[in-house]
């Protein structure tokens, strides 16, 4: 299963720059175990998204717990929308990633 997730900062963007770099390093942790297809910011930069990779099994612990490891919400400068996405089409071009 894949899943949005939608971030909103909810803190001064010079509190959010401050960690970014621990972000983006965690970031690289889950596109490491394959976990993250593709990340980036909106903009204007209020926020964010990933797109990730999920077990069926587990989809809302899966996302808890990608989103508890964030360092923007464990020093709680962003707020996270977690949406499991059942994949229609284009599926097979997410899998082959």
């Amino acid at each position: 299963m894949y899943a949005l997730v939608v971030i909103r900062y909810r803190r001064p963007m010079e509190e959010v720059v401050a960690i970014t770099a621990e972000h983006r390093a965690y970031l690289r942790e889950l596109k490491a175990q394959g976990r993250l297809i593709a990340s980036g910011p909106f903009d204007p930069r209020t926020g964010g998204a990933l797109l990730v990779r999920v077990d069926d099994a587990e989809v809302h612990t899966a996302l808890d717990r990608i989103r508890d490891h964030d360092p923007f919400w464990v020093n709680g400068v962003a707020q996270y929308e977690l949406i499991p996405w059942n994949v229609v089409m284009g599926k097979e071009g997410l899998d082959s990633l």
